[in-house]
């Protein structure tokens, strides 16, 4: 035990010299370290490494830049890594397969690491396949691709290339970006703690906990037909979920719900994505008392709550019957998931926090695609075929066809949703089936 605490306190010292010795302004000539500080992280005990590593890295750095598309020209690609300084890559066709579309070879050479011990770890794909790999030493490095899946990709590939995305934190960032999300998602008091710091480090969002006993001056007789409640959940699968969203998002709230008084003047709520008797999450329009017991009582994402209420010259003209006879036309229909990922992208560029993009945003679509057809289907295909004026195309014949006419997947995923597409299950675009907004019906 002697000895294990000495050899950490001897690599702590290294890594305090080191990690100085990076922070100070040369004053000869640069040489490779044997090692990076972040390098001996894991040799360091967990109270030293973790704090330290936390400082470094963070859940961003899940997820993969994208450096470019390697072809197969003269001109290959080249980009700075986060371990190799100088990193080039070009596309090598063959059939060596001896197939009706033959394979092809990705070249990557890395070179100038920072170093001797970083490694840099790479994504790499076309819309009909994703693979990676990593690389710590400097040299020429292939990928194989033994045979195209198909002569859709093969054209593909010539013309757009093989995508080639970096994970800028290397594998140690790696893993504690995956600390950092991993308990984003757990139902424990550590889980809502890491969802508050989360938004308080990536979107200066600070959630304050009030002082016991939690009271309000707020009661039933106070909520009206069209106030808007406004929900933030910070624990759970839910509060994980949404915390994501709401960082990719820039909203302050992940879901939403509006309030209705009916002739009697009982209040109801209505809310989209809340789940049935079988499972299903569906639109539904609830009392207003079972609604806030099962907030109270029976929600394990610990929802933060506002209620924001019309101002007194909306609520004059606010349509109490038509705003009725449309929740009933809307009530059981499941939950909006075809334009989900939509409600926040009009840009092509703008609307991604940095490493996301549009280019990502394909490379996660692909993979889930493979790993959750079904899942897929209501969450994006249906939703992209809309946007491109196509039926039934799967998302590499999507991504095919967007190349064919001279456009970009960035330019498809800003197409607006339109408020007369009718989906495969008969819903439409509309305010209740959008999971962030909710309609007002007015005079």
């Amino acid at each position: 035990m002697e000895i294990l605490c000495k050899t950490h306190q001897i690599l702590l010292l290294l890594f305090t010299i080191l990690t100085i010795s990076y922070l100070q302004p040369p004053k000869v000539q640069a040489f490779k370290a044997p090692f990076h500080p972040r390098d001996v992280l894991p040799w360091l005990p967990g109270k030293v490494s973790w704090p330290i590593l936390g400082t470094l890295n963070n859940a961003a750095d899940l997820l993969p830049s994208f450096v470019g598309a390697a072809f197969a020209s003269n001109n290959s690609l080249n980009w700075k890594g986060s371990c190799f300084y100088n990193n080039s890559a070009w596309m090598e066709f063959h059939n060596k397969s001896s197939t009706e579309f033959g394979g092809g070879t990705l070249h990557i050479k890395v070179s100038k690491a920072h170093s001797w011990t970083c490694m840099d770890l790479y994504i790499f794909a076309t819309p009909y396949r994703v693979t990676w790999d990593y690389y710590f030493i400097s040299r020429e490095h292939t990928l194989e691709f033994k045979e195209w899946e198909s002569k859709a990709e093969f054209e593909y590939v010539k013309n757009r290339g093989v995508s080639i995305f970096l994970l800028q934190a290397g594998m140690l960032g790696t893993l504690q970006a995956l600390w950092e999300v991993f308990p984003l998602f757990t139902n424990t008091g550590w889980g809502e703690n890491t969802n508050i710091a989360f938004l308080k480090k990536h979107m200066g969002a600070v959630f304050e906990e009030r002082p016991q006993p939690w009271v309000t001056n707020i009661t039933v007789e106070d909520i009206h037909s069209g106030d808007f409640l406004a929900l933030s959940k910070i624990r759970g699968r839910w509060g994980g979920f949404e915390t994501l969203e709401k960082w990719v998002s820039g909203a302050y709230a992940g879901h939403t719900a509006v309030c209705l008084r009916d002739f009697e003047g009982k209040l109801w709520v209505g809310e989209s994505g809340h789940e049935n008797e079988k499972g299903e999450d569906v639109i539904a329009i609830l009392p207003w008392d079972e609604w806030w017991e099962y907030e109270l009582t029976k929600d394990d994402a610990n929802p933060q709550i506002a209620l924001l209420p019309l101002h007194p010259e909306l609520r004059a003209k606010f349509n109490e019957s038509a705003a009725w006879e449309y929740a009933l036309s809307m009530s059981g229909k499941p939950y909006g998931y075809h334009n989900l990922i939509f409600s926040w992208i009009d840009t092509i560029s703008e609307n991604y926090p940095s490493p996301l993009d549009a280019h990502l945003v394909a490379s996660v679509m692909t993979v889930w695609t493979r790993l959750k057809p079904a899942y897929a289907g209501n969450m994006w295909i249906e939703a992209l075929n809309k946007r491109l004026g196509t039926q039934n195309l799967s998302l590499s014949e999507i991504l095919v066809q967007v190349e064919k006419r001279g456009s970009s997947f960035g330019e498809l995923l800003a197409i607006p949703e339109q408020d007369n597409w009718v989906y495969a299950d008969g819903l439409w675009s509309d305010g209740w089936l959008l999971p962030l907004s909710v309609v007002y019906i007015l005079c």
